[in-house]
């Protein structure tokens, strides 16, 4: 995987419905080496802490080839590198072969994927379309979160190389699966059982997980 463009950007204030709401979702390419810190890109920033950044959402990261799927979806909507909100935009990847866990070095610095995207209102606010995250979620183009293990510089043209996987780790994509679905078999308890061992998944997955299991067994 290469990264083909380091996204930033800084919180604003946009009208959504007659509303004003603060977000930092408008990320546009950068040049030049960037710092990346263990919370985020020097010159990005997320407008609500609450839900977005932190050690476990440090860096998101989406694919150019689901732009293609985007531009098929959605004709005539000029689509700029970034404006899924993305940090990275990286060549080639799907979320199939991405797991949770997986270590990466990109530019001087190394990462771990922790999660995968769910989308809030605000990806509606950058795209100006109600159906937006209904439609986002259903595409099942996720993309996925990275924690900054090792600070360093990074830019365009960089590789990314998977450095260590986890044993019995998950791909992010059935992580996705398994957090939509309305029931659970046999083998998708036997899923989130294992990821609630993840190291590098958020508690705050877990517990969703521990407490679907929960409902499920009642």
């Amino acid at each position: 995987m290469r990264l083909v463009s380091p996204n930033l950007g800084l919180p604003r204030e946009i009208m959504w419905h007659g509303t004003k709401v603060a977000t930092a979702i408008f990320k546009r390419p950068t040049s030049g080496r960037v710092a990346l810190r263990k919370l985020n890109l020097d010159g990005d920033r997320q407008a609500d802490l609450t839900v977005h950044g932190g050690e476990y959402k440090a860096v998101y990261c989406y694919s150019l080839t689901h732009y293609e799927y985007w531009r098929a979806e959605l004709p005539g909507l000029e689509l700029p590198l970034g404006i899924f909100g993305e940090n990275f935009t990286i060549d080639d990847f799907s979320e199939d072969p991405i797991h949770i866990g997986d270590r990466f070095s990109v530019g001087s610095a190394e990462v771990t994927v922790t999660q995968p995207r769910m989308p809030c209102y605000k990806l509606a606010v950058r795209f100006q379309r109600n159906d937006m995250v209904k439609r986002f979620l259903a595409s099942r183009r996720t993309g996925f979160y990275l924690a900054v293990e090792r600070e360093g510089e990074v830019g365009a043209g960089d590789g990314i190389t998977l450095c260590s996987r986890t044993d019995n780790s998950i791909p992010v994509s059935e992580i996705t699966r398994l957090y939509v679905a309305k029931t659970y078999n046999d083998f998708d308890v036997a899923s989130i059982q294992n990821a609630v061992h993840l190291a590098a998944l958020p508690e705050s997955w877990k517990s969703h997980f521990r407490e679907r299991i929960q409902m499920a067994r009642v």
